[in-house]
C-alpha cells in the first residue's frame, strides 16, 4: 500500500496562508526532492486551481531555480477531489464518490506514494485517519492571519496528544 503524505507550509503562529511563506531556492529544491517520494498528488479544487495557475506555465519573471519544481509538479499524476469541477487536465483526473473509498483505492494501487497539500481536503482525510505522515515546513515569520491546520477538529486533539509529556 502506498503511503499518503501531507505537507504544508506554516508560519510560526501556525497559519498556512501561502502568501505568508518565504519562497527560496532551498525551499523549492527541498520540495522538488520530497515530491520524488511520490508518484501522485492529491488536491482539492482550490489547491488544484491555485497550483495550476501558478505552475502550469510559470511566468517568465519566475527565477530559474523554480523550473525543476514546475517541471516535477507538471509531470506528476494529479487527482482532484471536487464536486463542482466538470473537467480537469494538466495530467489530472477527478475523483468522485465517497472520499474515503476513493482515497483508499488510490493508496491500494501500486506506486511509491501520494502527496496531499492544502487545508480543507487534508482535514477531511485526517478525520478519516488516511494520512500516514505529516510534515510542517515552518517559515520564520508571524502571519497573524489565514487558516490553521486541523483547527477545531478531532484531529487537532489527536495531534495535541503527540506533545511530549
Amino acid at each position: 500500500m502506498r503511503p499518503l503524505y501531507y505537507s504544508i507550509n506554516v508560519t510560526l503562529d501556525g497559519c498556512c496562508d501561502h502568501r505568508a511563506g518565504i519562497p527560496s531556492e532551498a525551499l523549492h529544491h527541498y520540495t522538488t526532492q520530497i515530491l520524488g517520494r511520490a508518484d501522485a498528488l492529491l488536491f482539492g479544487r482550490v489547491t488544484y486551481q491555485m497550483m495550476e495557475e501558478a505552475w502550469r506555465s510559470p511566468a517568465p519573471s519566475m527565477p530559474a531555480w523554480t523550473e525543476p519544481f514546475a517541471r516535477t509538479l507538471g509531470a506528476a499524476k494529479k487527482y482532484v477531489v471536487s464536486s463542482t469541477l466538470e473537467a480537469v487536465d494538466w495530467n489530472a483526473e477527478l475523483l468522485r464518490g465517497d472520499l474515503g473509498d476513493a482515497v483508499r483505492a488510490l493508496k491500494e494501487a501500486p506506486g511509491k506514494g501520494i502527496y496531499v497539500g492544502g487545508v480543507t481536503l487534508p482535514l477531511a482525510l485526517a478525520e478519516l485517519d488516511l494520512i500516514d505522515e505529516y510534515e510542517f515546513v515552518v517559515h520564520p515569520r508571524i502571519a497573524g492571519h489565514g487558516p490553521t491546520p486541523f483547527a477545531g477538529t478531532r484531529s487537532a486533539n489527536r495531534v495535541g496528544d503527540l506533545r511530549p509529556a
